[in-house]
Parts: C-alpha cells; structure tokens; sequence
C-alpha cells in the first residue's frame, strides 16, 4: 500500500487504529510465568518476555512497571488459582470431599503444567511480604486437604495429617518439574490413584535401619571447598547476587586461584551439580549391584536419596531455582544424565510392579524425588530417623503402592 492510499486526503482508504487485546495482561502473565518456570527468575528479561508476545518492553511496562511486580503476579495468580478451584461445597462425606479437592488441585495443575511449578521453586526470590502470603496459600490449601482427611482418619494428629496432605500435594506438583507425556485423563487417574495411597500412608515412628556398604563422603580438596562454599553463598543470596571474589574469600584463597579451577561462575554452578549427579548415579549404580530384588534395590535407593539429598539440602535448593543459569549445553548434559537416571528407576519400579507402564513409572519416580525436596523442607532436612524415616515411607509408598 502506498504512502498515497494512507493519508487522510479524498479517496484514501480509512486507517483502522490498532487496537491492544482485552487480554493482553493475562497473556503477559502467563508469558512470564512460562519464562520464570523454564530459565529462572533472574535470567529472564522485560524484553525476552515481551518478544515471546511480539511487543515492545515499553508496552508491557504499561501493565506491570517493573520486572519484580510482573513476578510476584504470576507466582500468587498461580497459588490463587488452585485456592479458587479448592473452594468447594462441604460434603456429608469426607471420602467424597477429599477426592474433590484431590481432583481439583490434579486438573488444575495439569491445565498449568508449564507453569505451575513456579511457586515451589522461585518463591525464594520474593521479599518478606510476598513470601509470607505465598506461604498463607499454602497453608490454606494444606488445610482444605488435612481437614477431610482428619475426618477419615481421625487417629492422626493435625501435624501428621499436615505432613501426609502436603506429600499428596507434592506429588500432584511433581508434573510441573518434567515433559513426560500422558493424557490429561491418564495424568488425573495416576496422580489421584497415588495421592489416595499417600493420603492412607501410615507414618513409622521408629529408626528405620541403613542398607548394607553405606558411603562417606569427604570434602578434603580445595575444588570441592570451593564448590561447596560457593553452593552456600548460591543458597544464601542468589546466583547472581554472588561474585567469584566472594566464592574466593568464602574459601580462602583469592579470585585469580579460583580460576585455576574454574574457568567462570557458571562453570562452577555446572561442575557442583554435576558433583550431586554423579553421586547419585554411583548410589543407583552401587544399589543395583547389591540388591537381589528390585524391592530391596528401590529400599535401598530411597534410603540413600534421601539422605544424599538431605546432607545437600542447599544443592537441592539452588539447583531448581538456577539451573536456568546453565549456559545450554550444560543444561542440556546435565539433564540429558538425570534423564537415564530416571529411567533406571522407573525400569526397577516395574520390575516390581508388572502392572505398571514404563511411562507411569516415569511420572511415579518424578512425584517420589519432588516429594523429598518439598517434604524435606517441611521437616528442616533433619537426617534424624524419625523425620527422614518418614520421608522414606512416603516415598516408597508413592513408588510400590
């Protein structure tokens, strides 16, 4: 079209104005919250999220002014929706009521299961305010599941009936940490089959004993000071909040000696996680060989998971918050290890339950090892017997039924 047919003289045709879309701020929203799931708070920006729409950053400032404020919308527009799909009707029948609210927080998560992850992982980088609200959620939504619960099984204390309602939810959430494929309906089935055999989990109360051939790990060379020390600092203030001088002083040596062993920051954040792979592909390794059952091998496996994870409980936690700050080839290495390490879990729980597809499995192993980071939280990532102890039935009973 011509300079000439655009203008406003006679016989130009008319120029329709652009117009924004109604919903502009709920695609913004949920841009983001795509964005902060896949690659982290931190290494995304305005204009990475504003391109994915075909917009400018200026334009999307229009709507949330800064990059804090679209973040804290989408983690508590998420909480939010699963607040709203759990406010239901009270039912004569507790059974009936918490396959509701079950059912409920399945098909809601499986409708955002791009983003619902989020509010796990990302959460840390709220200030005081947001996360004391984001954890009210929480807590709301534990209670719409411990209440029914407490009313079928009333021999359970209000904390074990927390414990057990946050394992379910843990499981359910577990789908937002992996691309496994099923049906929507095949997903709601698994997950709600599951979540009713955790929800009748009873907790043990005694010293659950350690498998043979149990392994120390040592720390005793400067690279493994420097990844541990900069794994804590990670932890304590955020990936990018953390220099290498700082990693450096922690350890003491100064930031040139670094660089003897580490070519860069993010060097360092792949060489620690591919630390924690490692060792829990040597315990899968170590307890296939030791084991004469598959049971007995997942025993083992679950008891050693949870204790490598719970000794590394600010690995874990840096781990799914920055992982996006992996250069890609890193990202991809590490996931593509993680990747068969799962499916060498998965092989075993079929091993033990025929019944179970290969795919299942995958999902079933994906809810075991989420549940010890979410429930490990909960219990402080206290290695003493009683709470890991009941960390491991929960995750047995998520993985053998």
């Amino acid at each position: 079209m011509t300079n000439a047919r655009r203008s406003t003289g006679a016989g130009a045709l008319p120029v329709t104005p652009r117009r924004r879309p109604k919903d502009r701020k709920a695609q913004i929203l949920t841009a983001a919250a795509e964005a902060f799931s896949e690659r982290g708070y931190h290494a995304v920006g305005i204009d990475d999220i504003a391109a994915t729409l075909g917009i400018s950053g200026p334009a999307l400032y229009r709507h949330f002014p800064t990059k804090y404020a679209l973040f804290v919308h989408t983690v508590m527009r998420l909480s939010g929706t699963l607040l709203a799909a759990t406010d239901l009707d009270d039912s004569p029948d507790p059974r009936d009521k918490l396959d509701a609210v079950m059912t409920a927080v399945i098909d809601t998560t499986i409708d955002n299961r791009r983003t619902g992850g989020l509010y796990r992982w990302e959460g840390r980088y709220l200030l005081p305010g947001d996360r004391i609200t984001l954890r009210q959620s929480v807590t709301i939504l534990n209670g719409r599941v411990r209440a029914p619960l407490m009313q079928l099984r009333p021999e359970l204390s209000e904390a074990d009936a927390s414990t057990i309602a946050a394992a379910a939810i843990s499981v359910v959430a577990s789908i937002t940490a992996h691309r496994s494929v099923l049906s929507a309906k095949q997903i709601e089935s698994l997950l709600l089959s599951t979540a009713r055999k955790v929800l009748a989990t009873d907790l043990p109360e005694g010293v659950d004993a350690p498998p043979p051939g149990k392994a120390e790990i040592a720390h005793n060379s400067k690279r493994e000071t420097l990844l541990h020390e900069a794994i804590l600092l990670f932890y304590r203030h955020g990936y990018h909040s953390v220099s290498i001088e700082d990693i450096g002083a922690a350890a003491g040596i100064n930031a040139s000696s670094v660089y003897r062993h580490f070519a860069s920051k993010a060097d360092l954040l792949a060489a620690a996680f591919g630390r924690a792979s490692d060792r829990l592909t040597v315990a899968l390794d170590e307890a296939l060989a030791q084991s004469k059952t598959p049971e007995e091998a997942i025993e083992t496996l679950v008891y050693l998971y949870v204790e490598l994870s719970f000794e590394q409980s600010e690995l874990m936690a840096v781990y799914f918050a920055e992982i996006g700050n992996l250069p890609a080839e890193q990202r991809s290495s590490l996931r593509n290890v993680q990747r068969l390490n799962i499916e060498k879990w998965a092989h075993l729980v079929c091993e033990a339950r025929p019944d179970v597809p290969a795919v299942q499995a995958r999902f079933l192993v994906h809810a075991a090892l989420g549940l010890v980071f979410d429930m490990g939280r909960l219990v402080h990532f206290d290695l003493a017997p009683g709470p890991a102890g009941r960390v491991r039935r929960l995750m047995l009973t998520t993985l053998l039924g």
